[in-house]
């Protein structure tokens, strides 16, 4: 899945320790999630959505595999 939350967040002129924060996860959260290396949690990703006040979609890009 990719994400938007680094753009967005540099947009709100935050530092990922002051978005890590105002989330209550760690700093390494942040990072695993701006590098596609951690997908949130369904709650996490909610929270994300109404920091930025955008819907999840706007945030998170679920790519489907060709896998099935």
């Amino acid at each position: 899945m990719k994400n938007r939350v680094e753009e967005l967040r540099k947009e709100k002129g935050l530092s990922q320790e002051e978005f890590a924060k105002a989330l209550k996860v760690s700093r390494q959260t942040i990072s695993s999630i701006e590098n596609g290396k951690y997908n949130p949690s369904l709650d996490l990703a909610f929270d994300i959505a109404a920091l930025f006040e955008k819907s999840i979609e706007e945030i998170f890009i679920y790519e489907r595999s060709d896998d099935k």
